[in-house]
């Protein structure tokens, strides 16, 4: 017999998935990407897809918007609650500094711009999320909340 009780439960308290990076060159400075359809400047980072591992996503993540490979495991920073996106999103924060750097990509469907920015230089409009993240990595107390 078909119970619709499993299908209700996800759908009252099923879970989305989201992995950014905060990925520093050898010179210290923040990997930031701008994309068309939200403002601001942010970490790379996208949803995790249907198979694939977080830190898998956040890898393709790297490469696909910014043309960035992560040279061994990546560090998880954090996991925090996005309640701006449904009331259960959630967003795991992965760090690393071993990188293999390849050119800027060109504008996209869905990047206008990448690039590396020092840490006490960044981009007027870069998101508040991402700031909170950069000073947390600076010492701030941290946050569960994106």
């Amino acid at each position: 017999m078909f119970s619709p009780l499993p299908l209700l439960r996800r759908m009252r308290h099923g879970m989305t998935l989201g992995v950014r990076v905060l990925a520093t060159d050898p010179a210290g400075r923040l990997l930031l990407v701008r994309h068309t359809y939200v403002s601001g400047w942010h970490f790379p980072g996208g949803g995790v897809d249907l198979g694939e591992t977080a830190e898998q996503a956040a890898r393709r993540e790297l490469r696909e918007e910014a043309n960035v490979e992560a040279e061994g495991p990546l560090t998880v920073s954090g996991c925090y609650f996005n309640p701006l996106v449904g009331g259960r999103d959630h967003v795991v924060l992965y760090r690393t500094a071993a990188l293999v750097i390849g050119p800027r990509p060109a504008r996209n469907l869905e990047i206008v711009a990448a690039d590396f920015f020092p840490p006490d230089d960044l981009p007027s409009d870069t998101s508040p999320a991402t700031l909170r993240r950069i000073a947390e990595w600076q010492g701030a107390p941290p946050s569960d909340r994106w």
